[in-house]
């Protein structure tokens, strides 16, 4: 309910920016597995080639290993009783107004998507799912690897011109 009410009060200009023109992009998935670590620093690495300024968030499932901690992360901890996520990271993060901010999961997560719906990002991208239309500008039919996933996304932003 906390989540489709911050998609309904969200009024942040939605546009998708042609990728040439994009300066800034946030990464959000959640933690799975070591490939799905190094498929996702990979990506950031190919972003900062094109010369973008890469930001990541990473949900942190219990039970499940931070890889290098190398990402600011929040976890099942960070929900208050009443529902609200309280992590400054997971706060400034959805403030930041990225040109693309990638959601790289390939089942939706209640705690992503509630960062999704209150993101002033300009054009979220992430798999599609029927369900949750709403929460993204541009999404991706793709039922392969994380990495396949990665690379669609990828090449389909690309194209933006």
């Amino acid at each position: 309910m906390r989540t489709r009410n911050a998609l309904k009060k969200n009024e942040s200009l939605r546009a998708s920016l042609p990728y040439t023109q994009a300066a800034s992009i946030g990464i959000m998935f959640s933690v799975e597995d070591k490939q799905k670590h190094l498929d996702i620093k990979e990506f950031i690495h190919k972003l900062e080639n094109d010369g973008k300024k890469v930001q990541v968030l990473e949900y942190l499932p219990l039970k499940k290993e931070n890889y290098e901690f190398m990402f600011d992360f929040f976890t099942i901890k960070d929900l208050t009783f009443w529902g609200k996520i309280n992590s400054a990271l997971a706060q400034k993060f959805s403030d930041t107004p990225f040109d693309y901010l990638f959601y790289i999961d390939r089942e939706p997560n209640p705690m992503a998507l509630f960062l999704l719906a209150s993101s002033k990002a300009r054009c979220r991208v992430g798999r599609h799912f029927e369900e949750d239309e709403p929460f993204f500008e541009m999404m991706i039919e793709q039922n392969g690897t994380n990495k396949g996933l990665i690379e669609s996304m990828y090449n389909y932003t690309k194209q933006l011109k």
